[in-house]
């Protein structure tokens, strides 16, 4: 870790979508258990610059570290270690639908290479009582509103004790005050020592929930 113990770390960074520029001389230092809001257009360039933190979109040019991984030279068999310590929670959910929230956490859990099903099925319930959806275990996604949907998929970034969480627009397809509870719970996140980074349009939740803010606008990030 660098010694300013920040957990992400870029350093004139610019970042390319299909050869054109999104982002240029990104300058950002995020310490551990920081809410952070990225805000911007659509269009701005905040999920290209997410996308970059797990390594799904290459950085063009800088210095970039994320959770100790120096992303300018990570190798293709060290990402899957890298999102390991990483939640990622989707503005579209992206559960299972042919399986209940149990199936679905449990997918994950056997995907990173859980095999003990006492610590499973424990684990399963802490971050289902985290999130206060423990008694809805045995639905299947098209049970659940919107937000409880919202809820398990928070619950599925938790399973591996993250050090960071990133929330794309996940508010997006809410209702507002359905919207404010899922913030509210990112904040609670945070507050326990796990960085959030969520990107939003939404300048009424930023207002109600303050948080450092970083702004993505004419392919720079300012505080």
């Amino acid at each position: 870790m660098d010694n300013d113990g920040s957990i992400i770390s870029y350093r004139d960074v610019e970042i390319l979508r299909k050869e054109l520029v999104v982002l240029k001389h990104v300058d950002i230092e995020i310490p551990q258990g920081q809410m952070v809001y990225l805000m911007g257009k659509v269009g701005s360039g905040k999920s290209s610059l997410l996308k970059t933190m797990y390594a799904e979109v290459p950085i063009a040019a800088g210095e970039a570290t994320v959770l100790d991984y120096d992303l300018t030279e990570i190798r293709r068999k060290q990402i899957p270690y890298l999102r390991r310590e990483i939640g990622i929670v989707f503005q579209d959910f992206q559960l299972l639908s042919d399986r209940t929230v149990y199936e679905n956490l449990l997918f994950v859990l056997k995907a990173t290479g859980w095999k003990d099903r006492e610590e499973i099925d424990a684990r399963i319930g802490e971050v289902l009582a985290e999130v206060e959806m423990e008694k809805k275990n045995y639905k299947y996604p098209h049970e659940l509103s919107g937000g409880e949907q919202q809820r398990i998929v928070i619950a599925r970034a938790l399973l591996n004790r993250p050090r960071l969480i990133l929330a794309d627009e996940p508010t997006g397809n809410l209702d507002p005050s359905t919207g404010e509870k899922i913030v509210s719970r990112l904040l609670d996140i945070a507050e326990k020592g796990t960085t959030v980074i969520m990107a939003t349009h939404n300048t009424g939740i930023v207002e109600k929930y303050p948080a450092r803010t970083l702004v993505c606008e004419n392919k720079q990030v300012r505080e």
